[in-house]
């Protein structure tokens, strides 16, 4: 294998998720931010959220009457 082609791997990689949950993990970043983890995730926690943007689901709602 060539030498010093490979990233810096840290062990301790810090991972800090927009809900405040932070884990450790390995990675080739020692810093990581992410959006959405299993915490917060919709799939892990059962609950629905829906995110409405420009109110496409209330037009969808009103177009076929679904209230």
């Amino acid at each position: 294998m060539k030498q010093e082609i490979h990233p810096r791997y840290f062990e301790n990689a810090s991972v800090t998720c927009s809900c405040g949950n932070v884990f450790v993990t390995g990675a080739t970043k020692e810093n990581l931010r992410v959006e959405i983890c299993s915490k917060c995730h919709p799939f892990f926690t059962g609950q629905q959220r829906v995110v409405d943007t420009e109110g496409r689901i209330e037009r969808l709602r009103r177009r076929f009457n679904l209230e």
